[in-house]
């Protein structure tokens, strides 16, 4: 059996950390490591605790969400998958959070079932998004317009994608999951995931999120 997911929660609402926890911690394969209550909170604890993924509200006193990814995705010791969970569907929210490097945007409002959702979907190296707010990244960071957000265009491939990456790629660029792809290609899920393990590599991309990003920008699909 395998060690459970293990979660930090940030949010500066007690109330919602506790809700957060009981949602989570019943859970077989999860367990709930801290809690914290500001983004410097966040930073230590995730320093400390070593979690494979924190859930980071954004609008908090001292330090918010946004620059408490940044920091803790800049730790090199420090491998957590980061889901900004926020009451707020803005964009500036959305862009920001992903340019700090966060693998995943969920509104409050949503079900506890897309909260453990993503927990395992970040815990297992993918990104989380919607597709609506896929769409909503690809359209923006396409742009040429000056203001469009990095990674920037003209991407140096390590070496070329291989036919089967190329489909595989267009795909995840779908929103669709690993086992979707797999049934739509008649392959096993561990082969898609051995494709995009390769896809990200020779794109220098840190998740499918970004992946995608780049591949838009770049004509790759």
């Amino acid at each position: 059996m395998s060690d459970p997911i293990r979660v930090l929660i940030v949010d500066d609402h007690a109330t919602l950390r506790a809700g957060f926890r009981t949602i989570l911690d019943i859970q077989p394969d999860i367990t709930v490591v801290g809690e914290a209550a500001t983004g410097a909170e966040a930073v230590a604890a995730a320093s400390a605790l070593r979690p494979d993924v924190v859930t980071m509200d954004v609008q908090m006193p001292d330090m918010d969400g946004i620059e408490a990814t940044r920091r803790i995705v800049a730790e090199r010791e420090v491998t957590a998958a980061i889901a900004i969970v926020t009451t707020f569907d803005r964009d500036d929210y959305l862009f920001a959070a992903l340019d700090a490097g966060a693998s995943g945007f969920l509104l409050k409002n949503g079900t506890p079932e897309d909260l453990v959702t993503a927990v395992r979907v970040l815990a297992a190296g993918d990104g989380m998004l919607a597709p609506e707010v896929t769409r909503r990244v690809v359209r923006r960071y396409a742009s040429t317009a000056p203001e469009a957000p990095s990674p920037a265009r003209g991407v140096a491939l390590v070496e070329p994608l291989t036919d089967r990456e190329a489909e595989v790629l267009s795909l995840v660029a779908e929103a669709m999951s690993n086992a979707e792809i797999a049934t739509r290609l008649f392959i096993g899920e561990a082969t898609v995931k051995t494709h995009v393990s390769r896809i990200l590599q020779k794109l220098g991309a840190r998740d499918r999120v970004q992946a995608v990003v780049l591949a838009h920008r770049n004509d790759l699909v």
